[in-house]
């Protein structure tokens, strides 16, 4: 009865909690991730069959696989003389989601492994799903939905839609076994940050104990908080509902300028900034122009007094051509303190592309003048 009347008054005092909250706060649930509460990826081999003449033909792993699954009906054959073309060795993977009972189902993707052209109408044969230990812990089997399309013609031209050696099945795993956890048995739950950082989880660990009252939660480190939590199971379950809903208002991040080389993509935290420093940019853009001169050669011969013109071997001259252009540098001054915006603004002036964006702060960062952690991706 005294557990029932603590499960309501901290429900109420929760609730009221949450409705006074600012706009900016963010639920636990959405920061952090309990400790031992995790999915579990399964892995398996199987066979597609069905296909259209887009399977994987005379490949020996696909005739093998095709023998081995017959051989199981009592029927005797040579893998030599099976033809794949309308059959597919291929990769099974899923997520095992945490608390998943046998009897549940799961959604598979399965990938070709082989040389077929498409899954497009496949059926999945029966596949066990392994997990890291190679213990069995689902079973998948059922029709293919393959987004992708794959058209050939006979002069050897073709078009791909989409990617159609990749295809999945709703629903298509059949869990049968459970893992087994450890969230009923601990005392203490283990409360992990998404990022990182001392101040947000100091301010997790106090919103936490301003409900459910002091010493209830510790901050461990930057990314751990340690909370106290009911022996009861049922309580327990109560307990982590009103936990995940309460909201704190997290730190603000590191100063940080992250850099994407691939795509040429700049992002620039809010805090950073930058100390005063004069910045100039320009280019220099050398052309070179090779070219050749052709010019026919004559030999004058004399024979008895009389002189000829005779055509002799042309002649090969190369001319080469260098233009130097350098457009005028631009400089710009960083004051004290500057913030994001101005440095926006000084960098749309330069008018450079995302390299010559990323060799500007690079070289701030090598001044010592950018206040920020420079990431490239």
């Amino acid at each position: 009865m005294l557990g029932r009347l603590y499960i309501f008054v901290t429900l109420v005092f929760s609730c009221l909690f949450i409705s006074l909250a600012t706009a900016n706060a963010d639920r636990l649930k959405d920061m952090t991730s309990i400790a031992g509460v995790r999915s579990n990826q399964l892995v398996g081999y199987g066979l597609v069959v069905g296909l259209a003449g887009t399977g994987d033909g005379n490949a020996v792993l696909t005739q093998q696989a095709m023998q081995s699954m017959i051989s199981q009906f009592g029927v005797v054959t040579n893998a030599a003389n099976m033809n794949g073309k309308n059959a597919a060795s291929v990769i099974v993977t899923a997520d095992l989601p945490p608390f998943v009972k046998p009897g549940q189902k799961l959604d598979v993707v399965v990938s070709t492994v082989g040389q077929a052209k498409s899954l497009r109408g496949g059926t999945l044969l029966m596949t066990p799903m392994l997990g890291a230990d190679g213990e069995t812990y689902a079973i998948a089997q059922g029709n293919l939905m393959v987004g992708g399309l794959g058209v050939a013609g006979g002069d050897g031209s073709s078009l791909t839609v989409n990617v159609p050696t990749v295809g999945r099945i709703p629903s298509g795993g059949t869990v049968e076994r459970m893992i087994e956890t450890t969230f009923l048995e601990n005392e203490n739950l283990l409360l992990n940050l998404h990022q990182g950082d001392f101040s947000t989880s100091t301010r997790v660990a106090e919103a936490i104990n301003e409900i459910f009252g002091e010493g209830v939660a510790t901050a461990l480190d930057s990314t751990s908080v340690k909370v106290r939590a009911p022996v009861n199971p049922a309580e327990k379950v109560s307990f982590v509902s009103l936990l995940e809903n309460i909201q704190v208002d997290p730190d603000r991040p590191r100063a940080k300028v992250v850099v994407n080389a691939r795509t040429g993509t700049i992002v620039i935290g809010g805090d950073v900034r930058v100390l005063p420093a004069a910045v100039t940019h320009g280019s220099l853009t050398v052309r070179v122009k090779e070219d050749r001169k052709i010019t026919q050669a004559q030999n004058i011969a004399v024979a008895d007094g009389v002189a000829a013109t005779v055509q002799g071997e042309a002649v090969e001259t190369p001319e080469t051509e260098i233009q130097a252009e350098e457009e005028l540098a631009r400089a710009f001054v960083f004051d004290p303190g500057v913030e994001l915006s101005s440095i926006v603004d000084a960098l749309n002036a330069v008018g450079g592309t995302p390299s010559d964006l990323v060799a500007i702060l690079e070289a701030l960062r090598e001044a010592g003048s950018l206040r920020a952690e420079l990431i490239i991706i």
